[in-house]
């Protein structure tokens, strides 16, 4: 537990850093909300949640030709740096003994499910209960983005089941469906759920400060598993590459389906304000005054 509070606090400084920015996600708070329109936000987002896994499951189905361009590139890219899998992963365990301990620390538990998702969930309530559309917004991304990246991962751990660093087999060893954690390098967890979170966070600031601080926070973990000799280089890399395209896919979806920034039809409609002019007239003075 001494751990996770360290995460917890990163989280909370960098929200209070950002209250005062125009692009932040501060919360303003209600006085009250009331229990329906907390249910009816809830719906909406649930909606979105199981929407949005759906569309981002099955985009492939709707890939135009620069899709598959981008599918090519990333195969090159993921091929040449395989051919160096094993001297990076050699590199890295070699100086995992002077890794900082916190940076090794924070990468375990950032990017362990429990740590994410209640990074994530917590995001997503503080929304709902201070009815704040924008982080709302933010937490429903970031869950949806996350369920999706993880539903790929346990599927291509257990298809590929490719074998971890620390087993000694080396980067050409498989067993699919072997059911064995040393035969699991293949994505990164700990990858997938860190930089899905991160670059959802980043999506909502336009500073390249903070989106650069998203992104430093983000690749912690996946070079905690390098160093620990849990993963292959390319099994990161191409963690993080279906962790951008995933979060990149439930935005759009996200925008398109319009449930955010969309006007509540119960409210009441507000009447165009109109403007009552006066002539009033004083000592020494003559003024033209308009009445809202």
């Amino acid at each position: 537990m001494k751990k996770i509070i360290p995460v917890v606090l990163f989280f909370i400084s960098l929200f209070q850093s950002v209250s005062a920015q125009t692009d932040s996600l501060a919360v303003s708070y209600a006085d009250t909300l009331p229990p329906k329109k907390i249910w009816s936000n809830f719906k909406t987002d649930a909606v979105s949640v199981g929407g949005g896994f759906i569309y981002a499951l099955s985009q492939p189905v709707r890939w135009e030709k620069k899709d598959y361009y981008r599918l090519a590139g990333t195969v090159a890219a993921v091929g040449i740096l395989y051919t160096v899998d094993q001297q990076t992963s050699d590199f890295f365990t070699k100086n995992e003994e002077g890794a900082p301990a916190l940076l090794k620390n924070f990468g375990w538990y950032f990017g362990s499910p429990q740590i994410n998702y209640g990074v994530t969930g917590s995001i997503y309530l503080a929304g709902l209960l201070t009815n704040h559309e924008k982080l709302r917004r933010t937490g429903v991304l970031m869950i949806t983005s996350a369920s999706v990246s993880g539903f790929i991962q346990q599927v291509s751990k257990s298809v590929t089941g490719r074998a971890r660093p620390q087993t000694g087999f080396g980067k050409n060893h498989f067993r699919p469906f072997g059911g064995d954690a040393g035969y699991r390098s293949f994505p990164s967890g700990h990858t997938v759920l860190s930089v899905t979170t991160m670059y959802s966070l980043s999506k909502q600031f336009e500073s390249p400060w903070l989106k650069g601080t998203c992104y430093v926070v983000g690749a912690i973990p996946p070079l905690s598993r390098l160093w620990e000799g849990a993963h292959w280089l390319t099994d990161v890399v191409l963690s993080g590459i279906i962790s951008v395209a995933v979060v990149e896919c439930v935005d759009r979806y996200l925008d398109e389906k319009k449930h955010y920034g969309k006007k509540d039809p119960n409210a009441p409609e507000e009447k165009p304000k109109k403007i009552s002019w006066n002539l009033r007239a004083g000592p020494n003075t003559v003024g033209l005054v308009g009445v809202f």
